[in-house]
């Protein structure tokens, strides 16, 4: 008895190490994101109380989804008539929708047809279904981009910083075939290529197509895409909150003007 005891007392520091080391395992887990760097914080224009999207860099950025990413990406939730007023005039968003094909139908026969785009049509899909696009990118399916701005953990500056971080992985650092070294992404490496280079896009406006251009025109458009309502939303907030303000003066003055009868009374006492 007393020597099962005092071989408890000596083991116990071990015990208490190990049973910590337990708790500390069970109650922690290592995620795959939490190989990935985390991006800076970036002065977006649009991030201020104030402050509304930049339409000129929304409209770029269409541009760049509609000749790079549109190649492997889907906008789903857009339709044509969306871009009215945002990034395009009516005439320009009825462009846009004819250049595409739909299949519409049945007819009066029971076939299905095909028509020009409409401005109520959405943006095409570059692939027919969600297998046909896995087969095409070595089993990746890659994400639709209507709202990846709020479903992405940082944002606009993940985007950003995903975008512009592709480089040559450091010495040490094996990445297998078909895919590519990316700091910021979860797990180091991704099946998509590097997207954007210097000089891909020729602008309309004649700003210079660069890289980091690119990469912050496209994601203004996308934070759009996932927050149409952005600037809606601002200038509500301002108009709710200057009512709420002279509401606030109002039952101030009410109450001043109510309660200074009462503040400002004088009682004395009569023996």
């Amino acid at each position: 008895m007393l020597r099962a005891a005092s071989l408890l007392r000596s083991r116990a520091p071990a015990i208490g190490i190990t049973a910590a080391s337990a708790i500390l395992l069970g109650t922690g887990t290592v995620l795959a994101s939490d190989d990935g760097l985390h991006p800076a914080q970036y002065p977006w224009s649009h991030n201020g109380l104030l402050q509304s999207l930049d339409h000129a860099s929304m409209r770029r950025g269409f541009q760049v989804y509609q000749e790079v990413c549109s190649a492997c990406h889907s906008l789903r939730r857009i339709c044509y008539r969306n871009l009215v007023g945002n990034t395009h005039t009516v005439n320009e968003a009825k462009e846009l929708a004819e250049d595409i094909e739909v299949v519409d139908g049945p007819d009066d026969e029971g076939n299905m047809f095909t028509r020009p785009g409409k401005l109520a049509d959405h943006m095409p899909s570059p692939y027919p279904n969600d297998e046909a696009a896995r087969f095409a990118n070595g089993g990746a399916l890659p994400p639709d981009l209507s709202l990846i701005v709020k479903a992405r953990h940082g944002r606009e500056d993940y985007l950003f910083a995903l975008l512009t971080g592709f480089h040559e992985p450091p010495a040490g650092v094996n990445i297998r075939e078909g895919l590519h070294f990316n700091p910021y992404f979860p797990g180091l490496a991704i099946g998509m290529a590097r997207p954007i280079y210097d000089g891909m896009v020729e602008y309309e406006d004649g700003t210079p197509a660069t890289t980091s251009q690119m990469a912050k025109d496209v994601i203004t458009f996308l934070t759009w895409c996932a927050e149409p309502e952005h600037d809606e939303r601002k200038r509500m907030g301002m108009k709710c909150m200057s009512i709420l303000g002279m509401a606030a003066l109002v039952a101030w003055y009410m109450k001043r003007n109510k309660w200074i009868v009462i503040k400002s009374r004088k009682i004395s006492y009569v023996k």
